[in-house]
């Protein structure tokens, strides 16, 4: 199997913790396909029509794509840990992961929003984006005590990806701890879990 891998991107972080978690590391071929939001890949969109990563190719040559497809497809190749659930826990797990994600693309957004000329900038369009992810952060720290730092699903690693995203690419949001005690705690805890710790985003010096 080959992935579209970009070292910077959350939503490739959130296969790859998965990747790691599930010991299939060796399993897998790293494509580097790094995507700039200004600039099409012809890599990625020879893979993806939508030009996106992660994308993952098959040994058949199937393509999969969207990081919850291609989570859920690692998921289901063995046996524990799961982090897609049956059952009530299942729905929990989707929601965090739509909550996840979701502020991550808002937060994409709001940054290449931020990349404009400042006088061409939209500042009432920003601002809403701000604002999807300062609610999504703050629905995160009501539930904060419900979320797992060792038995992930597919949920936890996505809310993971999003506060580490923010920490080096969105300074507007950087300061999402304060406040916010219970999601720190949760984000301080789980950053120790080796799959969360050897995929944090490093940005280039």
């Amino acid at each position: 199997m080959k992935l579209l891998h970009g070292g910077l991107s959350p939503f490739v972080r959130k296969v790859m913790i998965v990747v790691h978690e599930k010991g299939l590391v060796d399993r897998l071929e790293l494509v580097p396909a790094p995507v700039n939001p200004l600039q099409p890949l012809e890599l990625a969109i020879a893979v993806n029509p939508l030009g996106k990563i992660p994308a993952l190719t098959l040994d058949d040559g199937t393509v999969l794509y969207g990081s919850t497809v291609v989570a859920e497809y690692l998921d289901q190749l063995d046996g524990a840990p799961r982090f897609f659930p049956s059952g009530a826990a299942r729905w929990a797990a989707l929601r965090r992961n739509a909550l996840g994600d979701g502020m991550l693309e808002a937060g994409q957004l709001a940054r290449i929003e931020g990349l404009r000329p400042e006088d061409k900038q939209w500042a009432d369009w920003k601002g809403v984006q701000h604002l999807k992810v300062t609610n999504g952060l703050d629905a995160a720290e009501k539930e904060a005590k419900d979320l797992a730092t060792e038995a992930l699903t597919i949920g936890e690693v996505a809310l993971v990806c999003a506060l580490g995203w923010f920490d080096v690419r969105l300074p507007d949001a950087a300061g999402w701890r304060a406040g916010r005690p219970g999601l720190s705690a949760w984000f301080e805890a789980i950053s120790e879990k080796a799959s969360i710790a050897s995929t944090a985003p490093k940005v280039p010096k």
